[in-house]
């Protein structure tokens, strides 16, 4: 929970609607995250991976009540991806189990049909007893500026939070860069390039000293 604990790893953003803004935007921004909230990974399905908006305080809630969701002029929540994946050491390992127990009884190995049958039970079987990998990473929104903090290292998960923010809310979701303020502020991007004292255009009366330094 980096919001309640100080970490500083997070990307900023803006936000604009992709259509006309909101009259309430409390209420458009509860039913959006329970719009996009995180459901469990059906274990009977082949699914490996379940992600979803969860409340701050509670990766296991999606209610978003008021009073979990609204802080000040901040709305805070979570962004809670599991991942559930049989192990191949362990399903190689309970299928060899199977396949000697199968040989004795029967005086033959399985044929691949058997085989292949015994594997998708084994799989339930083990799907059943895993323990999902959750990850959960904060979001901070402020009600007034619009700009939204990611709190995450990865850029492949900030992209896919962007993303579901987008598809439950119908934003659009800016990084906010030195490029991108400079767009909205009117600078042209050719101003943007490094100076001369930046890239070291200035340095070769002090490069020769020190070369004529080394030679003595």
């Amino acid at each position: 929970m980096p919001v309640l604990r100080g970490a500083v790893t997070f990307s900023r953003f803006r936000t604009e609607p992709s259509k006309e803004a909101p009259s309430d935007v409390k209420r458009w921004l509860t039913k959006g995250l329970k719009s996009h909230a995180f459901e469990p990974i059906d274990r009977r399905s082949e699914d490996e991976r379940a992600a979803g908006f969860v409340e701050l305080e509670n990766a296991e809630a999606s209610d978003f009540s008021t009073s979990n969701l609204f802080y000040g002029e901040y709305a805070l929540f979570s962004f809670r991806i599991d991942t559930l994946k049989v192990p191949g050491s362990m399903m190689k390992a309970e299928l060899d189990k199977w396949t000697s127990a199968f040989t004795k009884e029967n005086g033959r190995p399985p044929a691949r049909a058997e085989k292949n049958k015994q594997k998708l039970e084994l799989k339930q079987l083990l799907r059943q007893r895993a323990v999902p990998r959750t990850s959960v990473l904060d979001v901070t929104w402020n009600l007034k500026t619009q700009q939204v903090q990611i709190w995450a290292a990865s850029r492949k998960t900030v992209d896919e939070i962007s993303v579901a923010l987008e598809g439950a809310l119908a934003v659009k979701v800016i990084g906010i860069t030195p490029a991108s303020m400079a767009q909205r502020a009117g600078i042209d991007d050719k101003a943007l390039g490094p100076t001369a004292e930046l890239i070291g255009m200035d340095l070769p009366a002090t490069a020769s000293v020190e070369d004529s330094h080394g030679e003595g």
